[in-house]
């Protein structure tokens, strides 16, 4: 079973994005929900739930389960979420979000997970514009981020060469938390000390990075990415007066954009209105993005709306309904393009606590 699902990864995302949403619904929940070959955590939940998941036919009716807390996945061992149709021992990476709000919250990627995640990489680098066969500065955050595949990502699929820099989001977080503003602006000092070693030697096609810092190197270098033909970014949030004012910086090179976590990510399409409008499209069917009403989580606001933003991943081997993330932002119309709706302008959630974003 773990190898037909690999191989079925393998199709283009054409395809993937030609999924009926409903059947694909369908096809999780019996992967998840199977008596014997199910994954462990759901059928021990089953017995609580008040409904048959096996009864639901439609994506929407998703609706039925409690929302997902992520909390649950800091002490949750990360195998009790995959089916047991995928052999033990298993055999692949587990990923951490970025602690922002608290210890990491933990999942285990099979290699039919990981293989979609690279292909949603390659397609979103191809319908960007970038180029195969160049060289990459690749200044994002490793260890146990899934971002961190990225640059084995772009070096082994897309013919290139890419440099890469140490970069510990954890760390700059805790000290802006904690009042220690000299050492967390030692700690950028460092890290932007290794992006402008590297861009001196006028080597670098392309910046794959994160707003915050890409602002940092142009406050503080604003020549040394004259040369670069295009930056990648994603991480902390990216807005429309940042898009601005990259653009004028790269002078209409590349500027393409992600959104995501861990847990899901969508792909940047192409900014609308002047940069009034940035949008994403979620890496669809294993992943969806509802714009929901703040205060009535199943209720999604309509076209053009602001609301929080309601992840569901539906991986046959990850199954997570109505994650309630911490950011707002505003359902977007992707037309007859594409299959699902988009998010757009994402932001923190507005609350009464501030959110420590740092370099990621």
């Amino acid at each position: 079973m773990g190898t037909a699902l690999a191989d079925d990864t393998k199709q283009p995302i054409s395809a993937w994005l030609d999924t009926d949403l409903d059947a694909w619904t369908r096809r999780v929940l019996h992967r998840h929900f199977d008596p014997v070959s199910g994954s462990p955590y759901w059928l021990a939940q089953r017995a609580n739930m008040d409904f048959d998941p096996l009864d639901i036919t439609a994506y929407d009716q998703l609706t039925m389960f409690e929302p997902f807390d992520l909390a649950t996945l800091r002490d949750l061992d990360p195998a009790q979420l995959v089916p047991q149709a995928v052999p033990r021992p298993l055999s692949g990476r587990v990923w951490e979000s970025g602690g922002t709000t608290g210890q990491p919250c933990r999942v285990f990627y099979t290699k039919a997970m990981a293989d979609l995640h690279t292909q949603w990489r390659i397609f979103g680098l191809e319908q960007a514009g970038f180029e195969p066969g160049r060289t990459w500065l690749y200044a994002c955050p490793s260890g146990p981020h899934i971002v961190g595949r990225g640059a084995n990502q772009i070096a082994q699929l897309f013919d290139s060469t890419v440099y890469a820099i140490d970069l510990d989001p954890r760390l700059i977080k805790r000290l802006v938390r904690d009042g220690r503003q000299a050492e967390a602006t030692l700690y950028i000092d460092h890290v932007v000390e290794q992006v402008t070693d590297i861009l001196a030697t006028g080597r670098i096609d392309y910046l794959e990075s994160t707003p915050a810092l890409v602002s940092a190197l142009l406050s503080r270098h604003p020549k040394l990415l004259s040369g670069v033909k295009g930056i990648g970014l994603g991480g902390t949030q990216f807005t429309s007066a940042m898009y601005r004012h990259f653009r004028e910086a790269l002078d209409g090179r590349i500027i393409a954009t992600t959104y995501g976590n861990t847990f899901g990510c969508a792909m940047g399409l192409p900014a609308r209105h002047d940069g009034d409008v940035l949008p994403y499209l979620p890496n669809f069917p294993q992943v969806t993005m509802n714009v929901v009403d703040k205060d009535e989580p199943t209720r999604t606001v309509g076209m053009g709306m602001l609301g929080r933003v309601r992840l569901t991943v539906l991986h046959e081997d990850l199954f997570l309904p109505n994650i309630l993330e911490r950011d707002q932002a505003v359902r977007f119309d992707t037309g007859d393009a594409w299959p699902c709706d988009g998010v757009a302008n994402v932001r923190p959630l507005q609350s009464g606590a501030a959110v420590v974003e740092g370099l990621y």
